[in-house]
Order: structure tokens, then sequence, then C-alpha cells
């Protein structure tokens, strides 16, 4: 196989499962036929993993208590999921799911400590995440731990009350929780997932470099409302290919030039990407991932749509689901559904993107300068206006421009600078 071809695996098509009963709170009422009903639905989709959220407070509500109940009812989860063909990664630190935060008492108020800094803290995640992993490090359904869930959104603005930590602080935190969870299911398949600061936020603690580096795999989470949408349009170039763009920008950090990048979430949230339109943006954000190199694979977000009882939710928030709250297939599900039939027992192997871009954020392993990539950035803007011409861009650092070795390696046969697209 020549150096810069992608390493041929089957896809991965997936939903970050939100429970119908309850939402995340269902761990206060477990009820394992509800959740067995909810996966019958998703397993429906022809899908083949959830990736589960436990609430952290409910699973440690003390320093030194993992409640073993709720690790047995995680446990019984992935069990249900297995009896219907389904894979499962955990996520441990929730942490923060859908605009709240759910942190443990003993980290807040009068007992206020910092989440990656404090020592007493963080070898209290590590247990925890240990716990979780090796309940579950048996179980040949269980694909591996996520740290948490966008944490990287508690360590500065605009989180209104952040716990301040250093790029090197929050290097050695990944480092000590990945450890953790390689403790506890040794070679599992575990990662760690920022929301797109690490990408976008200049001087951002969490990095470019860590997300594409630390860990088994990188993960992206794709969300349009970030300004995309409302620059471009809901069938803008940008828009539609916001998910590839994410890959194909965190390859540029990566030093394994076929490492895999999970599109660990991604949606079509409303009203950027109205209902009506929500199948062919799913379609079209689908198609457009996969022609990326290196795809581990597509988790939605999210299985289920909120119900409209629970109060206080964004209102995007409530109707993101592949299935109504009562387990009917929206026009989304079916979009993915029929993604899942058309991949089914392919090898997915992408042409290599010979043009590359080069992008410029200073230093890379800090990447002072990142809002370059964000949208309306020089180089955001220019990489949407050379996928519009119909070019295949892929994404290289600047001070890689120049390594035929690296270039090689990746396929690449001609670099260009923002400037030089029109």
């Amino acid at each position: 196989m020549p150096e810069h071809a992608a390493r041929p695996r089957p896809l991965r098509f997936g939903a970050n499962y939100t429970p119908t009963h309850g939402w995340f709170h269902h761990w206060l009422d477990f009820d394992l036929d509800a959740v067995r009903a909810d996966l019958d639905s998703i397993a429906a989709l022809g899908l083949d993993h959830i990736r589960v959220f436990p609430l952290w407070p409910l699973f440690q509500p003390n320093r030194t208590l993992i409640r073993p109940r709720a690790v047995e009812q995680l446990v019984q989860l992935a069990d249900a999921a297995a009896e219907r063909g389904l894979d499962v990664n955990v996520d441990g630190l929730q942490g923060h799911l859908s605009s709240f935060d759910f942190l443990p008492a003993w980290t807040q108020t009068w007992h206020r400590r910092n989440l990656f800094t404090d020592p007493q803290v963080v070898s209290a995640q590590a247990e925890y995440l240990r716990v979780l992993a090796a309940a579950l490090a048996d179980r040949p359904n269980f694909l591996g731990m996520t740290i948490g869930n966008e944490v990287n959104q508690f360590s500065s603005g605009p989180h209104p009350d952040p716990d301040r930590v250093t790029r090197e602080q929050a290097d050695g935190w990944l480092r000590r929780m990945l450890a953790a969870c390689e403790e506890g299911a040794p070679g599992k398949f575990h990662l760690h997932a920022e929301y797109d600061a690490a990408w976008y936020q200049d001087e951002h603690p969490f990095t470019p470099g860590q997300a594409a580096r630390l860990g088994a795999a990188t993960a992206v989470h794709s969300w349009v409302f970030n300004g995309t949408a409302q620059r471009h349009g809901r069938t803008g170039t940008a828009t539609e290919h916001h998910a590839a763009y994410l890959i194909e920008l965190s390859k540029a950090w990566a030093d394994d030039p076929h490492r895999p990048v999970w599109l660990q979430e991604v949606g079509a949230p409303a009203p950027h990407i109205p209902a009506e339109h929500a199948a062919a943006f799913t379609e079209a954000t689908v198609a457009n991932a996969l022609d990326c190199q290196d795809v581990w694979g597509v988790t939605w977000w999210c299985s289920h749509d909120v119900s409209s009882t629970l109060a206080d939710f964004p209102e995007l928030e409530y109707s993101l689901g592949l299935l109504t709250n009562d387990r009917q297939i929206k026009p989304a599900g079916r979009a993915i559904a029929r993604a899942v039939e058309e991949w089914r027992g392919r090898e997915h192997r992408p042409a290599a993107r010979a043009t590359a871009l080069v992008v410029d954020t200073g230093e890379s392993s800090a990447a002072p300068g990142r809002s370059v990539c964000a949208p309306g950035g020089s180089f955001f803007e220019a990489w949407a206006a050379l996928t519009a011409q119909g070019v295949r861009p892929a994404v290289v650092l600047a001070e890689r421009a120049h390594d035929t070795a690296h270039l090689a390696a990746r396929g690449i046969t001609e670099v260009l600078t923002p400037a030089e697209v029109r």
C-alpha cells in the first residue's frame, strides 16, 4: 500500500444516546425496560454503536464514594446494547451536556476547587474513570472511554465561572485521565473530546495538538450554529462541509498521517437548519465527511428528541434527535439509515487530498492564533472558497509546508497559502 493511502477500515455509524424517559436524569429512576425500548429503536436504524453519558454527580456524589449501584446500571445498559448488536463508548466526566453543567458538590461553592489542578479532585476523577472502565473491561461490546463531554468548556471563557488552567496543566490532566482509563480497561479505544474552542479560540488551554496526538483517535464535534450557518446559510459550502473541515483541520496537527478521526458529535440544529431541510443537511454532511481519509465513524447527535415537558433547554436542543421522543423515525434518521445501508460491507478508501492549504496559527503546540481557523477567519474562509471551486483541500501546518516526507506520506502534491486562494 502506498504510504499516503488511507488504511482501509469499515466505517462505524452510531448515535449519542439521549434516553426518552427523563433525558440523562434517567439515571435517577433507571428503567431497564425503557432503555431496551430506546435501544431497539436505535438498532432499527442499522447503527452499530452508541455513546453513553453517566452523570458524574450521580455516580460519584462524594469524592470517596463511587456508587456501586450506579456502576451496575451502566453495565446493565451496556449489556442491553450488546443484545441489540450495539457497541458502547462511555463518557465519564459529565460534566457539560446541552447547556447544563453537572458537577459534584465536592467541587463547588464551599468546596470550590479547580477541576484540572487540585490534587484531590484530579485523583478522584482518575479513580472514577478507572472504576467505570474496569467495570466494562470484559464486555466485548465496550469500545472504551471518552474522558468526558467537552470538558474543556470549564477551562476558560465564555464559561461564567471557569476553572483556569495553563496549556501545560491541561496536557498533564489529559494524560493522567487517559492513563486511568487504560489502567481500568487495557487496550481499549480511550480518547478525549473537546468542543471547537480547542480549534478556534486564541490562547485556549486545550489545543489542537493535544486533540490530534493524545488518545487512540482524534474526536471532533461539528456544530454549525457556531457562526458558520449564520455567515454562510444552511446550504453554503462551509456549512455542508463544516464536519469535513474539522476532520481535515485536525489532520494537520496529527503526527500519524493516518490517525483515525471520529466525528463524535454532529447534528442539524434548528433554526439554522430548518426541520424541512434536516435530511438534506444530514446527507450532505455525512457524504462530505466521508470524503476524508481515516474517518473512524460518524456518531450523530442525538438518538432521540428531548421531551418538551423538560424545561430550560435552548430551543434547538429539543429537536436534534434521529427519532422523536416517542421513538418514531424522523427524516434525518432515515437519511442516516440510508447512509448505513450504502456503506454496509464496504471499505472506506477515499482518495488522498492532493492539494493542501497552509494554516499558520503561530507555534503549533500552543497555536496562539487559532482564530484564523474559526468561521470568518482568513484560513476558514479560504478553505471554504477553495472547496466551493471543486478542490478537495487538505490542511498542512506552516512548519510542515516544506517537509517533503510529511507531504508525501499524506499524498499532498500541491501546497497553497490562503492568500493564493481567490
